[in-house]
């Protein structure tokens, strides 16, 4: 037959329920630094305003999340990238989606218009904000065959 110490096994219990949640604490501070930084690839191509304006609204707040952001802008959403560009501005905030993609390219994300979006307007590469250049499809191709990227179309 067993015997038991009960002092011994209620000081055990005792200690495990102040060690056991500092030890998982502290392993899941370890895990989210640990953690490689998501890779987000938003393709626009809506000419919708407000579609134009949620997936920038997406596209910052998963950069403030930590997410490396690309964008790829296509058909008429490729105009947001203009230095002409003027918008129509949605509430709540009073933004149009072309200053959300300007904070966008300020807090680094690397944008991209389609590879076909210049030579099928009256539009040149001077004309497009400072920080967006033409896409190529094997960059683009490649991206999206990455695994490492989760890609949201708009």
């Amino acid at each position: 037959m067993i015997r038991l110490n009960t002092g011994l096994l209620l000081a055990a219990l005792a200690a495990a329920t102040f060690v056991l949640p500092a030890l998982a604490d502290n392993h899941q501070k370890t895990a989210d630094s640990q953690a490689p930084s998501a890779k987000a690839l938003v393709i626009l191509s809506d000419s919708s305003v407000q579609t134009q304006g949620m997936a920038m609204v997406l596209g910052n707040t998963m950069s403030d999340q930590g997410a490396e952001v690309h964008v790829l802008l296509c058909d008429q959403a490729g105009d947001l990238a203009l230095k002409s560009y003027q918008g129509v501005a949605l509430k709540p905030k009073d933004l149009t989606p072309g200053q959300m993609l300007r904070r966008l390219i300020k807090e680094g994300a690397t944008v991209k218009v389609c590879a076909l979006y210049l030579p099928n307007s009256t539009h040149s590469q001077a004309d497009l904000l400072e920080g967006v250049s033409v896409a190529t499809p094997p960059e683009m191709a490649a991206q999206m065959l990455d695994p490492a990227f989760r890609i949201f179309s708009f």
